[in-house]
Formats: structure tokens, sequence, C-alpha cells
């Protein structure tokens, strides 16, 4: 397994449209088969500020779902919504070991 967290932090005028967007790739990502799980998640206290959780079933996954169209398309419709470039970190599960996904 590997997660990723993708931190962004978009304009305040765009936080709907970005939240649109970013909900249209998470439903198509969830049907690659190397992605195990997708979540869009928003900061209670900053809601222009983001979290994409995206659990990837082996290490070539991101790679593939990278040279996807809803990918692309998510990644070009953002692009101008971002308040600063989105960062990310990758994390290995510890527990569960095998989350059976």
């Amino acid at each position: 397994m590997l997660i990723v967290h993708v931190h962004v932090h978009v304009k305040p005028e765009s936080v709907e449209a970005f939240k649109l967007a970013s909900l249209e790739n998470a439903q198509l990502s969830v049907q690659e088969p190397g992605i195990a799980r997708f979540d869009v998640v928003q900061q209670q206290d900053n809601p222009s500020k983001f979290v994409l959780v995206e659990v990837y079933r082996n290490p070539e996954a991101p790679a593939k779902h990278k040279e996807t169209k809803h990918y692309a398309k998510w990644r070009d419709t953002v692009a101008e919504m971002m308040a600063e470039p989105r960062t990310s970190v990758k994390y290995s599960n510890v527990f569960p070991e095998d989350a059976g996904w």
C-alpha cells in the first residue's frame, strides 16, 4: 500500500468549483483497479484547505492514475484555483498491515 496526502490550498472564491471538480475526479478514481480509496476532505476551520487522501494498491498505480483522462481534466481545471502550489506526502500503512483493499 502507498498512501499519499495531497495538501491543497484553494482561493476562497474557488472553493465550491474545486469541490465539484475534485468530487468528479474522486468518483472516477475509485473505479481504477490500482486505487483502493480516494478521499477528499475539507478543513473545518479553514474551508479553503483540502487534503486528498489517495490509497494505492501498488507502487505503479500513482503513475497509471496520472495517465487517466479524469486526472488530466482535474489537474487542468483546478490549476488556476490554487492559492499556492499543492504539496504531497507519501506514507506506508503500519496498521492494518493488510486492510483487504
